[in-house]
């Protein structure tokens, strides 16, 4: 059977906050993973494998089926069939590859009131059409509508001279990305920056709390507990490729009988998509008991076999 390739877009609703496992010296103690070429912070592959296997075995009356050991047989597990087993579970391959999700939109603040930033290259490799590069790295392209501002336009820490303020962006047309409305009115909003640009604007946008340990004892704040920790914004669009190769060529024997309170997977891509659409709830990432982690899937996930292999 072909593999196929499913690139989602989802959309932050609270703060992200996948940390690196230490800490750091710096802004904050709790930094969050990076792209190391880039410096851009993304959700891993690692992140989101783990959460939406844990949700759609939640989903499916199907605990034992999560976490570092699972267990079940790939005959009648649908969870393994798709993610695999470890250990105890015999140390079975899944049939479904996750990676990073990366930022595509990312939102903040201007005189203009909220605006998304973006880069060329971004749209085009998410599948956008109607954005174009600024020619010199002091530039902006504003889109929708951003127009009729005469002189510079402030975004973010920076003031930044306008080139274009006509720019009309476009989501592909599968997917239905285009009907969403969150997505169309950041759309109307979007600033396209330079490169260069980009990751420092970002990495400056980033939402940054200070917490403390609190004593059981007493409810009150520990002495030298004090930390602080960074987390992508709500509302930041991102996208992921999620891959499917059914190496057992199709012959999905625990799929066509299971049922779980109404619920059927249709084959791993739902088994994918069940658990996916339940981080709604349930979210990625730590500090989920803080309120962060949610996000939502925006459309429906453009297939390769819908676009001749170009998504």
């Amino acid at each position: 059977m072909k593999p196929e390739k499913l690139r989602y877009l989802i959309m932050t609703i609270d703060p992200v906050h996948v940390g690196t496992g230490g800490y750091r010296l710096g802004r904050v103690d709790n930094a969050i993973v990076r792209e190391p070429g880039t410096n851009l912070p993304k959700i891993p592959g690692t992140s989101l494998h783990g959460a939406i296997r844990s949700a759609a075995a939640m989903r499916y009356g199907m605990p034992e089926s999560s976490g570092q050991r699972p267990q079940g047989t790939p005959a009648k597990n649908p969870i393994v069939y798709t993610f695999g087993a470890g250990e105890d579970g015999g140390f079975i391959s899944g049939v479904v590859s996750i990676y990073d999700a990366r930022i595509l939109l990312f939102p903040v603040a201007s005189h203009d009131g909220p605006v998304w930033i973006t880069t060329a290259p971004v749209l085009r490799e998410a599948g956008f059409t109607g954005g174009e590069a600024p020619s010199q790295q002091d530039s902006v392209l504003l889109a929708g509508t951003l127009q009729g501002i005469e002189t510079g336009f402030a975004v973010g820490w920076l003031m930044l001279n306008i080139e274009r303020q006509d720019v009309s962006l476009s989501a592909p047309s599968e997917g239905n990305w285009q009907d969403q409305p969150a997505l169309k009115e950041a759309l109307f909003r979007v600033v396209i920056v330079h490169e260069s640009l980009f990751s420092e604007m970002v990495n400056s946008g980033l939402e940054v709390r200070t917490s403390v340990a609190i004593k059981p004892e007493t409810g009150a704040a520990e002495d030298g507990a004090l930390f602080t920790y960074e987390a992508i914004p709500r509302a930041t669009f991102l996208f992921f490729d999620a891959v499917i190769d059914d190496y057992h060529g199709g012959q999905q024997v625990n799929f066509p009988n299971f049922e779980y309170d109404g619920l059927k997977p249709a084959g791993p891509a739902g088994v994918l998509s069940h658990g996916l659409d339940l981080l709604e709830y349930l979210g990625v990432g730590g500090m989920g008991t803080r309120g962060f982690g949610r996000i939502v899937v925006v459309g429906e996930p453009i297939s390769s076999k819908n676009t001749g292999g170009a998504a």
